[in-house]
């Protein structure tokens, strides 16, 4: 009897603490952050923003479409405009606010852990390292389908507001019903959707290599300006297709034509879907050898 009692305890698939669990855990940390609901609150209230400021402005004539700046003819096409409004917002919000939230959101889910001394709890738990990643992944990956659906919907209510049901026309001139252009705007949401993830997994593989989230998340942005300012020489136009924020401005305006395009949007989610699958191996990569 001493014998069996004195024996090592073995953990089977029974002791493992179910997916489900970890997942509804995660979600609770994450939503109870003030930086992170403060964050969402922001992106939701720049549609009803933009939407206000072109409403004055309008009264004093078309915005000027800012020469060869894209994010201003978006704008100036957003004019009385409900269906263009939501996307150009998150057009808008993706040049910096949009990758911030996601940056915070990796750089909370492992670095900001190790900073507090919770993430040792995770390693030492009868959890595999692959399925803390994927709890972490998911929990990234939802604050960005949360940040994105807040500005469509926000948007869109507050472009019929605004302008009413039939200001729903692409930049073609056709009219579009309501049901269309919700499913352009959710095409455009699931698009941005998908870059978020990546910009994510790229915080998820640096904030597993460090214990200070601010710096995962200035590593990010410093990326994300780097990437920006490396699109624009044209020297280097052999890097354009390897870097992440490549056509991030043009790529939803080919939802705003009629017929719509596709070539642009689907070279921008090949590109995404890679950085996705590099970032999270890297991610795993280190997570399979740290002990705490």
């Amino acid at each position: 009897m001493t014998a069996v009692l004195d024996a090592p305890v073995t953990r089977t698939g029974h002791d493992t603490v179910p997916l489900t669990r970890l997942l509804a855990a995660e979600l609770r940390w994450i939503f109870r952050r003030p930086r992170t609901l403060a964050v969402l609150a922001l992106l939701a209230l720049i549609p009803i923003v933009i939407g206000i400021g072109l409403t004055l402005v309008s009264g004093n004539g078309t915005p000027d479409a800012g020469g060869p700046n894209p994010d201003g003819a978006l704008l100036a096409s957003a004019v009385n405009n409900a269906f263009v409004l939501p996307i150009a917002a998150i057009v808008m919000a993706l040049a910096l606010l949009l990758p911030l939230a996601a940056a915070m959101a990796g750089a909370d889910a492992i670095a900001g852990e190790t900073a507090h001394g919770t993430l040792r709890g995770w390693l030492i738990a009868p959890v595999g390292r692959g399925r803390l990643l994927a709890v972490k992944a998911f929990g990234v990956a939802t604050v960005s389908v949360v940040a994105v659906l807040a500005m469509c919907f926000t948007g869109v209510v507050t472009g019929l507001v605004i302008n009413g049901t039939d200001s729903l026309f692409t930049l073609s001139g056709t009219t579009l019903s309501l049901g269309g252009a919700l499913a352009r705007i959710l095409l455009v949401a699931g698009w941005v959707v998908l870059q978020l993830w990546a910009v994510g997994a790229v915080a998820l593989a640096i904030s597993s290599w460090t214990e200070h989230p601010m710096l995962v998340v200035a590593s990010v942005l410093a990326g994300d300006i780097v990437f920006t300012i490396l699109g624009f020489l044209s020297s280097l136009k052999w890097l354009h297709p390897f870097l992440l924020t490549q056509n991030w401005s043009i790529a939803p305006a080919e939802v705003l034509q009629d017929p719509m395009g596709a070539q642009t949007l689907g070279e921008g989610a090949l590109r995404a879907a890679c950085y996705i699958v590099i970032g999270l191996s890297l991610a795993y990569a280190r997570l399979s050898t740290r002990d705490g």
